[in-house]
């Protein structure tokens, strides 16, 4: 609204200089920009991260299956295999196991994993998810946690998008500036000698 005000302001001022009709323009069409290309920008990315983490997690959905596993006894050595991410707080609250589960096949698998601290005593039975080899595997990311990561992404886009429109806006208006004072300067150079000399009209 002040880009817009300001662009009227300046189309019959007498005292308006190029430079600011020209900053006032640009300002404009920053507005129009972070208007327009940052909502753009964020569908675009957020809905091309929705499409591949959907993909993705049809995939882990299929690939990766649920078994019961019993825990045999505590593990002495580090959890083997894939993990997933945890935080330090979680971290604390699982212990690594060695347990017996029934791969897809049918097969017995025994292997060191990791589980809550209360499904690890000796004969406790927990949730494990693991591929269609038997082998372990993190949970499948959920439908809801690549919403989550969709809409992050489609603020990032829209975030970097505003930055860069802004940038663009600075730089335009520093050269403006630039050029703004190297005519003064001229005007200056051609005027000073003769300022305050009687008949030159200062």
């Amino acid at each position: 609204m002040r880009a817009a005000t300001g662009l009227w302001r300046w189309r019959h001022n007498p005292l308006r200089r190029t430079t600011d009709l020209v900053e006032a323009w640009v300002a404009f069409s920053a507005v129009v920009l972070l208007c327009l290309v940052v909502p753009l920008t964020a569908w675009a990315a957020g809905t091309s991260a929705y499409g591949s983490l959907s993909r993705a997690v049809r995939t882990q959905q299929e690939q990766r299956l649920p078994t019961t596993a019993r825990v045999v006894r505590l593990a002495d050595g580090p959890v083997s295999g894939p993990r997933s991410v945890e935080t330090a707080g979680e971290e604390r609250l699982r212990r690594s196991v060695v347990a017996r589960w029934t791969a897809p096949d049918g097969s017995a698998r025994t292997g060191t994993v990791a589980t809550a601290r209360q499904h690890s005593a000796p004969g406790a039975a927990f949730t494990l998810w693991t591929d269609r080899d038997g082998r372990p595997v993190g949970p499948p990311m959920q439908a809801s946690t690549a919403r989550a990561h969709a809409v992050i992404a489609g603020l990032t886009a829209a975030l970097l998008a505003g930055l860069l429109v802004e940038l663009v806006r600075r730089l335009a208006v520093r050269r403006l500036v630039v050029a703004r004072h190297a005519r003064l300067d001229r005007a200056w150079a051609a005027a000073g000698p003769d300022w305050g000399r009687t008949g030159t009209g200062s």
